[in-house]
């Protein structure tokens, strides 16, 4: 065996016994230290069984080279080790043991034993497989703290013993300082010893190092050398903690400024929380409404302003209650929705054809508008106006615009409307005050593209109210509706990309500015053969559903429908001629209840008089032939011409 004797200091006497080993996993033990440990492995239980049970509990403590390895071989345990004494042992419920230990002194392992070497007898049964280990340490007797000579210039920092007790003391201090999980006690405690080498232990056994340099500070056995190398890790690991604490320091700044505003509202909230006012869940809802809404920043900032006011206000008070009001309609507009146009014009023309027959022109003129659609992405598009009698399909042709295009349909009726409020809302000064008829579609259809059909525009009136008329211009003229201000919301809303469609009965009865800004389709009314027509793929195929016949279960003849449309309809649309074709279908509804027979029903043109009574028009004989002087005047109205 090689001696342990140290020239620093003479005086030793050399040991060798044997102990029980337990191997550790990512910690060495040193002496002085006492650590609570929790034994697990088979092989580890035995050997603190097999030290508790003897005089001393002593037991040698060594790291593992690799903390992985299972099954442990002398060649995976480093060769210096602890005896340690065990002051503890706890049985855990699931066989481990939790033990408490306390380091004595450095050992060295000179070799591994048989359990029979150990007790003089033949082990246990539960014990075979157990370490022992055979280790020399060195009884010091001289004074320990006594200069060290000098050595050699291999290793030049080590200086005198009681200087460097102080400089390891010192920086332990500080270092101490610098970590909360070091008590000051503890550092007091650690002042007053006056031995070098127990300062190195206890000092060793809290520093923050990996396993691989603690178990080179528990191989040196030199105090001295211990001292000095542990002077160097507290000098470095205090610089480590200080980089970090500055660090810490730029990133809790930078957090400080990003979300200072947050840190600043959880004050608030906690405050008025202590204070009995914490912040109304309505109020908050309404706050995360406002972030969600997508609202430009002029707007946002008016309505975040609002919500102010709001949160000082008693929440009964009737102004609260306005502004609350004032606050949904703000942050239920529209502001970042719009539906995704379909430009595929086959398609549009396809959708069209179903739901109309004839009126080439409008749809002519709709595919028009799709293609310069398809072309450029924001054209300042005209505002068509269809122009004809009552019931040719001027509103039921916008809502087919609107399923061609994909997009949401709304409709205004104008009609009688004689109030400028009507269109640009009320001022919130008002009881009672709301957005306009514009506004408030807007929010209905919950686009900022919708297609907006404003109905029956030459019916609007005027009085001391003021003209609707002319607060209409700003919504219909693309110029100026990107900035369209309702007195209710008194912020700007964008209506260019909404494709707005007006309707009239006349085209004299609208006010001249605003024909100015429209572009005027007329709907000329139907022929005979195109309300035939109509009645045969529209009409009776949707009456017969509405009044439970299955489909060709009634059959009306031509000539029926010939003399229903000449004899009982006089009119450009169609709307007369669905009214009659549907009292036909009451009555048939009637005589299928009555017969209680499956049947096929048909009506002929000399049923008709029966069904619908005498005939209210006739032809006059001078409208079959021409005669020389005789005139045939004609009349023109809101109704047809005839």
């Amino acid at each position: 065996m090689n001696s342990l004797k140290d020239k620093n200091f003479p005086e030793v006497v050399n040991h060798q016994e044997v102990f029980p080993l337990l191997p550790l996993r990512d910690i060495v033990v040193f002496p002085y230290m006492v650590v609570p440990l929790l034994v697990g492995r088979k092989i580890s239980i035995n050997a603190v069984d097999t030290a508790w049970k003897k005089k001393g509990k002593r037991i040698i403590l060594v790291a593992q080279k690799n903390p992985a390895i299972e099954i442990i071989k002398p060649e995976n345990l480093y060769g210096i080790g602890t005896l340690g004494e065990i002051l503890q042992l706890v049985k855990m419920n699931d066989g481990s043991l939790k033990i408490l230990v306390e380091g004595i002194k450095r050992v060295k392992i000179e070799s591994f034993s048989s359990p029979s070497t150990f007790s003089g007898e033949k082990p246990d049964p539960g014990n075979e497989e157990i370490f022992l280990a055979e280790v020399s340490y060195e009884e010091q007797i001289s004074d320990v703290n006594r200069k060290p000579k000098r050595q050699s210039a291999s290793s030049p920092s080590i200086v005198d013993g009681e200087a460097l007790v102080r400089l390891v003391k010192s920086e332990f201090k500080h270092y101490a300082k610098l970590n909360p999980k070091i008590s000051t006690e503890y550092v007091n405690s650690v002042q007053e010893i006056e031995e070098a080498g127990k300062l190195a232990d206890i000092v060793s056994s809290h520093l923050t190092a990996k396993t691989e340099i603690k178990q080179q500070l528990l191989e040196m056995f030199s105090p001295f050398v211990r001292l000095d190398k542990i002077l160097e890790l507290l000098k470095t690991e205090i610089e480590v903690m200080k980089v970090e604490e500055r660090i810490h320091g730029r990133v809790k700044d930078k957090i400080r400024k990003t979300q200072k505003e947050f840190y600043l509202q959880e004050q608030m909230k906690a405050i008025q929380k202590e204070l009995g006012k914490e912040e109304d869940p309505d109020i908050s809802s309404l706050r995360e409404k406002i972030r969600k809404s997508a609202m430009p920043k002029e707007v946002e900032k008016k309505t975040f302003a609002e919500l102010e006011k709001l949160s000082k206000m008693m929440s009964v008070s009737p102004e609260a209650t306005v502004v609350r009001n004032y606050l949904e309609w703000l942050v239920n507009m529209p502001w970042g929705k719009e539906s995704k146009d379909n430009l595929d014009t086959k398609r549009a023309a396809r959708i069209l054809n179903e739901d109309h027959y004839g009126l080439g022109k409008i749809k002519e003129r709709v595919l028009e508008y799709l293609a310069v659609r398809k072309l450029v992405e924001n054209p300042k598009g005209p505002i068509l106006c269809f122009v004809g009698p009552p019931g040719v399909g001027k509103t039921s042709i916008a809502k087919s615009i609107a399923r061609a295009l994909g997009r949401k349909f709304v409709r205004v009726s104008l009609g009688g409307v004689r109030d400028e409020a009507e269109i640009r809302g009320h001022r919130r000064t008002y009881i009672g005050a709301l957005p306009g008829k514009i506004i408030q579609s807007m929010r209905k259809a919950s686009s900022k593209n919708p297609v907006f059909l404003l109905d029956e525009v030459d019916k609007m009136s005027m009085d001391f109210r003021g003209d609707p008329s002319a607060a209409l211009l700003e919504v219909l003229d693309p110029e100026q509706n990107t900035q369209f201000n309702d007195h209710y919301l008194d912020v700007d809303f964008d209506l260019s990309k909404v494709m707005f469609i007006t309707t009239a009965n006349t085209a004299y009865a609208i006010p001249s500015s605003l024909m100015d800004r429209m572009e005027t389709i007329d709907f000329d009314g139907y022929s005979e053969e195109e309300k035939k027509q109509i009645a045969v793929k529209f009409l009776i195929p949707k009456l017969e559903k509405a009044h439970g016949f299955k489909k060709n279960e009634i059959s009306i003849s031509e000539g029926a429908l010939n003399k229903i449309i000449r004899s009982y309809t006089r009119e450009a649309g169609v709307r007369n001629l669905e009214r009659e074709l549907a009292s036909v279908f009451r009555k048939m509804a009637r005589k299928k209840v009555e017969s209680k027979q499956r049947m096929k029903f048909v009506v002929n043109e000399n049923m008709v008089e029966k069904l619908l009574l005498p005939p209210r028009y006739h032809h006059l004989i001078s409208e079959e032939k021409d005669e020389v002087g005789v005139a045939v005047g004609l009349a023109v109205s809101e109704a047809g011409g005839t």
